[in-house]
């Protein structure tokens, strides 16, 4: 009915994300929240209250049986309430790949967890962004990455292609020479990736093609202030740090698709978190970028500081992967305002002064109306009298009716 309707929207803010869960995330997080700590905030939040509450005895033993397999990596909880225990597990559980040991009904809840991922996580971000808090909304970032790929904080960026397990990575690694890393094995050449011996050919040729889908980007810098002479920028103008990443692995006209996510239940739209800062910690602007384009510009703008050189971080980040971020300086060099030329007027732009405003030129366009009325009352005796007076032209009755008003208002403001 209508009422429902109205009532469960009003629970809802941005991103269809519930006000209880807004709040829960800016009681939960601030400058000084660890990674390990997150799964227990994503799990409190309030969409998931009323499905991960246990509702049979049986369950507290089945929770208990999943922490007993993934409190090695798990952080010491926080809370001891119910819900938050449950989700806390079933999180953990995703995280270290452990999800064959949950039950058919566990399994449901956890991708009811993971559906709604995606927005929670991005409310987690922008709640950092209100607060400011660089450390926490870079981790945040990461802890959707780690979502997406079903990986924990001490795993391989390795176990992100598809078929290995920890017999294939220990191939890799146990290698002399060689990648450590999913960017460096990317870059080796297929004859000479490592962990495909034991592959069949089908196998093998999915890892190949991941490794074409996994982004390798390339990211440039450029600052300026729009529409200005020079190319310097002054204290307060009104300046643009211009992002472009240009994706390698895409060819021209190519577009990004979903993101390979096996262990995610959900399609996943390829995306990258742009974020610019001062090296104190002092957030600029947090964005997402979706553009799927293989050339992608993001123009951040804001006010120039006061005059001096400044050193700020730009942060790119994938909102899927883990291990290809980008991390960079940017220098900006700020003038001092004095120094910029005697700005003058052109002679052109002085004339405009003289031109009636559009209401003044509608004002005026009632008074000839009036006059004209008047004028046709006059006698042809009354106008044959100034026949030696030269007549008025329209225009210059306007531009000397325009001066008796501009001369009374200033007298009335005097």
């Amino acid at each position: 009915c209508v009422w429902k309707y109205y009532s469960n929207s009003s629970k809802f803010g941005e991103k269809d994300v519930m006000y209880d869960t807004y709040s829960w995330y800016h009681h939960s997080l601030d400058d000084t929240t660890l990674i390990k700590s997150l799964p227990e905030t994503f799990a409190g939040s309030a969409e998931f209250r009323e499905k991960n509450m246990p509702k049979a005895q049986h369950e507290k033993q089945q929770i208990q049986g999943i922490l007993e397999k993934v409190k090695s990596q798990m952080q010491k909880p926080k809370y001891n309430h119910p819900i938050l225990i449950k989700g806390n597990a079933l999180m953990h559980a995703h995280l270290t790949r452990q999800t064959d040991a949950l039950s058919e009904e566990y399994k449901e809840d956890l991708n009811f967890m993971l559906q709604r991922s995606n927005s929670l996580i991005d409310a987690m971000i922008s709640v950092c962004k209100h607060q400011e808090a660089l450390k926490t909304a870079i981790n945040c970032i990461q802890f959707g990455q780690y979502v997406t790929q079903a990986c924990w904080t001490k795993g391989s960026t390795l176990m992100q292609l598809p078929h290995f397990t920890e017999h294939e990575l220990k191939h890799v690694l146990d290698a002399k020479k060689g990648p450590k890393t999913i960017d460096t094995y990317i870059a080796t050449p297929d004859e000479e990736k490592k962990g495909l011996k034991e592959m069949s050919e089908e196998q093998k040729g999915d890892v190949l093609k991941c490794c074409t889908l996994i982004p390798n980007i390339t990211v440039e810098t450029k600052i300026f202030v729009d529409d200005d002479e020079d190319d310097k920028i002054y204290e307060g103008d009104l300046m643009t740090v211009q992002v472009k990443f240009t994706r390698n692995n895409l060819e021209d006209g190519e577009k990004a698709g979903l993101v390979h996510a096996p262990h995610f239940p959900y399609p996943k739209q390829e995306a990258w978190w742009v974020i610019l800062a001062t090296k104190q910690g002092k957030v600029i602007n947090i964005e997402k970028v979706k553009d799927p384009s293989k050339e992608v510009t993001h123009n951040i703008k804001f006010l120039a500081p006061a005059q001096g050189k400044y050193e700020f971080d730009l942060h790119v980040l994938s909102n899927a992967y883990f291990g290809i971020d980008q991390k960079m300086s940017v220098e900006v060099e700020t003038m001092d305002p004095s120094e910029l030329p005697e700005y003058k007027v052109h002679p052109d732009d002085e004339a405009l002064d003289d031109e009636p405003t559009l209401f003044e030129e509608m004002l005026n366009h009632n008074i000839e109306e009036d006059s004209d009325d008047d004028d046709e009352d006059d006698s042809d005796d009354e106008s044959q009298e100034e026949e030696g007076i030269k007549e008025l032209s329209a225009a210059e009755r306007k531009k000397m009716e325009l001066q008796k008003r501009r001369k009374a208002a200033a007298g009335n403001d005097s």
